[in-house]
């Protein structure tokens, strides 16, 4: 049987006047938001421990990059690039969320101590979900149109969207819940790039953010990935939308501003 390393501290706590702030630690070179990227294990516990210091309770740890121009690596290739990152931020007490739509990584991850399977493939491979079964971690359950994210083409943005993701994410819940997975966070999937019309595209996130209550499926917490965009004062815009709206957890590159801004708009951070 697979044995699962004990993980530090008992996860992510939510609670309605909290957000938590995941920051992204990108161990892919091939990444295009450099802000993000590491390279080497020690990088990725500098920026890590940064985080944390400014506030942030989680690190999305990734090593794959999830832009459709981009290849996609093997298992092996992934977890070469993201086990030495993994084992020194599961020492220092980290929270870690791995970043990966492959069950092959997550099983590993998840045995060298992550705590969120993060995965962007939506959570719809069974293997994945016997994965995050047996070792009773957090899950967050991405909205995709697509079965990962360099397999996507345009996104459907015609008619009550919002509305249509919070069903489909319901649906996908109560599947898991039957499967025995209980600990999820629902993403409606705003950060994947999709060939669709980039200012519709555009609109329908911040519709997404203002109705984001409806996310709140069987009661499950609500992560904004919030999107990068070409001008900061729109980036922050979504941000200061999230943490508003009342988003338990906000997955950001700008780690600095979104600390500050969870603090300015009042509420409190994650810990």
């Amino acid at each position: 049987m697979t044995q699962f390393v004990e993980p530090a501290g008992i996860g992510p706590v939510f609670a309605p006047d909290v957000t938590h702030v995941m920051a992204v630690v990108n161990l892919s070179p091939e990444s295009r938001v450099r802000q993000a990227v590491v390279d080497s294990p020690a990088g990725a516990l500098e920026r890590s421990r940064w985080a944390r210091d400014l506030g942030a309770s989680i690190i999305d740890l990734g090593a794959q990059s999830s832009h459709f121009e981009n290849r996609e690596l093997s298992p092996a290739e992934e977890l070469e690039r993201l086990l030495p990152a993994l084992d020194l931020l599961v020492a220092d007490g980290f929270i870690v969320s791995v970043d990966s739509w492959k069950p092959e990584v997550a099983r590993v991850a998840l045995e060298h101590g992550a705590q969120i399977v993060n995965d962007t493939g939506g959570m719809q491979r069974p293997e994945m979900r016997a994965v995050v079964a047996q070792s009773n971690a957090w899950c967050v359950v991405m909205h995709i149109e697509g079965p990962n994210p360099l397999e996507v083409s345009s996104r459907e943005l015609d008619g009550d969207r919002p509305a249509a993701v919070a069903a489909g994410l319901a649906s996908l819940v109560a599947e898991l819940s039957e499967a025995g997975i209980n600990r999820v966070i629902v993403d409606p999937g705003l950060s994947i790039n999709y060939s669709s019309d980039y200012a519709r595209y555009g609109e329908l996130q911040l519709e997404t953010i203002r109705r984001l209550d409806e996310l709140r499926v069987a009661g499950a917490p609500v992560m904004i990935p919030v999107p990068r965009k070409a001008q900061d004062h729109r980036m922050h815009t979504y941000l200061a939308l999230a943490i508003e709206y009342g988003a338990d957890v906000i997955r950001v590159h700008d780690v600095e501003a979104a600390c500050d801004l969870v603090t300015l708009l009042g509420r409190k951070l994650g810990n």
